[in-house]
Order: structure tokens, then C-alpha cells, then sequence
């Protein structure tokens, strides 16, 4: 994925991408991430198919220094995301090799989204010592809003685990500013056209003491091999509501929200300092 990007950040249309998702806590330098594979991005182009698998092509093809890696052009292939029919997300494969290895990669694309604050150029970490990966990035404003609203619409049928594993870990290893964070989660919300709540089931005893959440929950955990986690899923409901339930209230309510949120919590009056 690091060199794809890298490609990617090395063509014509580094500018038409924002990276989200899983990658950005790499970005971010942040311990104990969980696992991911595929690339999700932000694009600020058409969602016709045919645009964006004629874009990938070039980006199969972008010149850069040897690095082993072959993508083939002509195995690049999208489809629309059934999943994110709201927002005519499209998923796109390309595959390649590495010396005998085939390799495959997937980029989720989705589209129409705000970012709060702007995205702003992240230098992605290389693994292998080559020049690195220069491309813009969300937020983590942004990161949390999104997740916080997909709890929100989702409901009860919410069985995105690893949204909850994001909120709680973006909480617990991150500081953030509370009149920032708000007007991400308002102009978010705003965009895909959801009622912002402040006690959404997600965050609810209904939710995390289901049965088949927590089963869903902990087969999470197990898959991805996350130490150092919950495995009570009321634990970390009661960590994200801690975060977002007062910011959520103020703006669900139209009020200035200028609280401080210094890892892992709780939310303060910041000092005269700050």
C-alpha cells in the first residue's frame, strides 16, 4: 500500500485524493493500531467508474524509482460499494507482483464529504527506507466526526466494531480542541443530512450489553490480535461517551462548546495558558 501511495503522491492526481481511514493512525505515529488492508480515501473527482479506473491505470504506470513493485494497469478494476450506497462510495482492485509474489490491493473511494479542519499534506512513514509518501490527509476532527455520525445513522444495526476501537483509541492517545471538534461534528452531520445526537444507541446499555455485540466485539479483538483493549464492550462505550457525548450535546443544542480534551480525559476548562 506505502508504494502505491507513493505512485500516487508522485502523479498528476495527488491532489484529487485525501487519505483517511486505518492509514492515518501510521501517519499519526500511533502505537498499537489496528491491522489494515486496504487504502481509504477521500476523492474530490467524478465517481464515474471509468474516470477513476483510467486514473488508477495512470497511477499504475506513474515513472519512480525502482522499488521492486509492478502494478499492472490492466488489472485495475471498480465496482460500487453496496455498503456506502449513501454516498456512491466505489471500491477499486489493482493487482501486481513483487519479484514472483502477487500482490493485491484495494482502495475504498468515497465522495461528497467534509473535512474539518482542511486536509492538510501528511508525510507517510516509508517501512522500507525509500522516499516516503507525500499526500494530503484528514483531520482527526474529521476521523472522529464520521465515525461518531456512522454510529448515529447505523443504529442498533451498528456491527462496525472497528469504529468503536478508533473513537476509543483516538481518545485515550490524543488531545483535541473542543470548539474544533465541534464544528467538525456539526458540519459533518450537516453534510450527510443526520440529526446529531447526544445519547445515540450505540452509546447504551441496549447496545453494548446485546449478546451479539459483545460476541462481535470480541471476535474483533481476536482477529485483528488487538492487545491492551477491553474486552467489555460497555468499557469502551462508556470511554467514547465520556468523549463525545458533552461536545455532541453542545451542538446538538446550537451551543459554543470551548472545553479542552487532554488524553485520555476528561474534557476541562482550558487554562490561561492554553
Amino acid at each position: 500500500m506505502e508504494r502505491f501511495l507513493y505512485r500516487l503522491s508522485e502523479s498528476p492526481h495527488r491532489d484529487r485524493f485525501v487519505l483517511k481511514g486505518a492509514l492515518l493512525f501510521t501517519v499519526w505515529q500511533a502505537q498499537a493500531t489496528r491491522p489494515t488492508m486496504d487504502i481509504d480515501l477521500l476523492g474530490q473527482i467524478s465517481n464515474s467508474i471509468d474516470g477513476i479506473i483510467g486514473v488508477f491505470q495512470a497511477v499504475c504506470q506513474q515513472p519512480v524509482h525502482a522499488d521492486g513493485l509492478v502494478f499492472d494497469p490492466a488489472s485495475v478494476s471498480a465496482e460500487r460499494i453496496p455498503e456506502d450506497a449513501r454516498y456512491d462510495g466505489v471500491r477499486v482492485t489493482v493487482r501486481g507482483t513483487l519479484g514472483t509474489a502477487r500482490i493485491s490491493l484495494h482502495a475504498d473511494i468515497g465522495f461528497s464529504d467534509v473535512v474539518v479542519p482542511p486536509p492538510s499534506e501528511v508525510d507517510y512513514p516509508s517501512l522500507l527506507g525509500m522516499p516516503s509518501p507525500k499526500i494530503c490527509g484528514y483531520s482527526r476532527e474529521t476521523v472522529v466526526a464520521e465515525k461518531f455520525e456512522a454510529m448515529v445513522s447505523l443504529d442498533v444495526l451498528n456491527s462496525r466494531m472497528k469504529d468503536f476501537y478508533d473513537l476509543w483509541f483516538l481518545a485515550r492517545n490524543f488531545d483535541f480542541d473542543g470548539a474544533i471538534l465541534a464544528d467538525a461534528l456539526a458540519k459533518t452531520f450537516a453534510n450527510r443530512e443526520t440529526v446529531v445526537s447526544a445519547d445515540p444507541v450505540a452509546l447504551t446499555a441496549e447496545f453494548h450489553g446485546a449478546l451479539e455485540k459483545q460476541t462481535q466485539w470480541r471476535a474483533f479483538i481476536g482477529k485483528n490480535r488487538l492487545a491492551d483493549v477491553p474486552h467489555d464492550l460497555a468499557e469502551v462505550t462508556f470511554a467514547i461517551a465520556a468523549f463525545l457525548r458533552p461536545v455532541s450535546a453542545a451542538v446538538a443544542a446550537a451551543r459554543a462548546f470551548e472545553e479542552v480534551w487532554r488524553h485520555p480525559g476528561p474534557w476541562r476548562r482550558p487554562s490561561r495558558a492554553e
